[in-house]
């Protein structure tokens, strides 16, 4: 009778061994999970407060400087209510499809920082042909195409 209960004893320590160390697996994975949950919530929030519009008007000549230095030149407006870094590496271009890394954003007014409400003057250097052409803009996954004609 003696045995049988130090072999119950025995199998209970086991048992509560194991249990304690899974509650610990568990603990601890679930505060990882937590905080990727909490960081991507901020990142959703970024993205939810970014918008911008390319409010440059198409049909203008001031788009394209083909006799000049071929320019392309684009009006951004910050629509959104979080302040954006007027800074090139915060900012994916693409000008017919083609990644571009080199071009100047300069905040209109003088401002180092493009806040809600204020414009950015994008100068992209590039060679185009004649004819219809896309540009691509990115700023915290929010996309906006400009199409205009040279």
């Amino acid at each position: 009778m003696a045995g049988v209960s130090a072999s119950h004893l025995i199998l209970f320590i086991a048992s509560m061994m194991v249990a304690a160390s899974v509650a610990g697996v568990f603990t601890d994975t679930i505060g990882q999970l937590s905080s990727a949950v909490s960081e991507q919530g901020l990142d959703v929030s970024s993205d939810v407060r970014t918008d911008i519009e390319i409010i440059s008007d198409s049909g203008s000549d001031a788009i394209y400087d083909s006799d000049g230095n071929g320019n392309i030149t684009l009006h951004v407006k910050n629509t959104g209510s979080e302040d954006l870094a007027a800074d090139p590496t915060q900012i994916d271009l693409f000008v017919d499809g083609q990644y571009v890394s080199a071009y100047e954003v300069t905040v209109v007014g003088g401002d180092t920082t493009w806040r809600p409400g204020s414009v950015v003057r994008l100068e992209i250097s590039r060679s185009l042909s004649a004819g219809d052409h896309r540009v691509k803009l990115v700023v915290n996954g929010d996309e906006e195409v400009f199409e205009f004609r040279t």
